[in-house]
């Protein structure tokens, strides 16, 4: 593959996907991580991309929403690391939601089947749950998002406004330091927003891609965020300014 060819391929994957790892670029372009790495600092000198925490992130402002089947192979070691750690989290007798996201369906498989309310806009999540006897599934219903196999819109907002629960485990497209969370659309962005609305504690489940992007819709700012739960590739420096915003609040 030429250098052109490679750099072209690059820059339609990260479209595509929102954000890749160098180590996952490598493999695909079959040449080594310090050749991906210059590729994607010439890339971003070129206005392809911008370069994140290991990796690269699509320049769209309006990111399309990523199909669940994109989103559930992308960095999935990272996400099962993360819901077994939010998995801990969680106690009998709680009340808790999970939104639609991929890492919140890796903690609805492993969530051991004790006494517990789960609120979800997701249709993954609640078939994985309607096995456990003890776990009593809400579904909020709404528009059916194809993409995301998860219920958007008015209805499902409203929805949500009937109740109040313990943690809210999201996840979202971008994080930054400065602007807080946000993800690929409006409609995504509002139900998370009231899931954090009604909450007594919200945890955040984000591998290290989604640090340091800015996505096209406003969820929370930092002051809405309790706990993050995240990977080890995550930059040492970023975690350490994030767990001083949350602190700070």
């Amino acid at each position: 593959m030429l250098a052109a060819e490679r750099w072209h391929k690059i820059v339609e994957i990260v479209n595509e996907r929102g954000s890749i790892r160098v180590t996952e670029l490598s493999e695909l372009c079959g040449v080594t991580e310090e050749t991906i790495r210059r590729d994607l600092d010439r890339l971003e000198a070129e206005g392809k991309l911008m370069r994140s925490h290991g990796g690269a992130v699509c320049l769209k402002d309006n990111q399309p929403e990523l199909s669940y089947t994109i989103r559930e192979a992308t960095n999935l070691t990272e996400k099962q690391r993360i819901a077994r750690e939010a998995a801990r989290l969680v106690e009998p007798n709680d009340r808790i939601i999970l939104d639609a996201s991929s890492t919140a369906w890796c903690m609805a498989a492993i969530l051991p089947d004790i006494p517990l309310t789960v609120l979800t806009n997701s249709i993954r999540v609640a078939l994985e749950l309607s096995s456990k006897e003890k776990i009593q599934v809400i579904s909020t219903g709404g528009i059916v998002s194809s993409r995301s196999l998860s219920f958007v819109g008015p209805l499902a907002e409203r929805s949500l406004q009937q109740y109040h629960v313990d943690k809210a485990f999201i996840s979202c497209r971008g994080i930054h330091p400065e602007r807080g969370i946000s993800d690929s659309n409006e409609l995504q962005g509002r139900i998370k927003q009231q899931m954090i609305a009604i909450a007594d504690r919200v945890i955040l489940l984000a591998d290290f891609s989604k640090f340091g992007v800015q996505a096209f819709a406003q969820v929370a700012d930092w002051e809405q965020i309790d706990t993050v739960v995240t990977d080890e590739q995550m930059d040492r420096m970023f975690t350490e300014n994030i767990r001083e915003l949350i602190i700070a609040r």
